[in-house]
């Protein structure tokens, strides 16, 4: 799997490389032998595309979150988006995991007062539960 995005980086890094080389052929342009070489260059593009075109179908199953290209929009690595979502999680996690330590405390504390008004009810209520614990 991983052999066919070091295939499409390559490709990509290749052809951001011919674009880099292009942009100074347009801007150093010399008319008397420079058209070659840009035509050249052009061809050279075209290929590049071509290339990339042919493996599309090596990754077209593969999903990438939208909020990844954000931000990529917004000039941030896109690494970043699996480090922030585990952030989020761990945060999530922790905020859950809060909510079910108060309801435990919640609980024993019902269980104690509820034992106070109702005894006999409560002492019942252990007995099907099987819980030999005083509350």
């Amino acid at each position: 799997m991983a052999d066919k995005f070091e295939q499409l980086e390559q490709q990509l890094e290749l052809f951001i490389e011919n674009a880099r080389q292009m942009g100074i052929i347009v801007s150093d342009f010399q008319p008397q032998g420079g058209q070659s070489v840009l035509n050249q260059k052009l061809h050279t593009m075209v290929t590049g595309m071509q290339e990339v075109d042919k493996l599309r179908s090596q990754v077209q199953d593969v999903q990438i979150p939208l909020e990844v290209f954000e931000y990529i929009d917004q000039g941030k690595n896109p690494q970043l988006y699996t480090k922030d979502c585990m952030e989020k999680a761990l945060a999530k996690n922790e905020a859950v995991k809060g909510k079910i330590d108060v309801f435990k405390k919640f609980k024993t504390l019902l269980i104690v007062e509820l034992s106070k008004e109702f005894p006999h009810e409560m002492a019942k209520y252990r007995a099907v539960r099987g819980d030999d614990r005083p509350s």
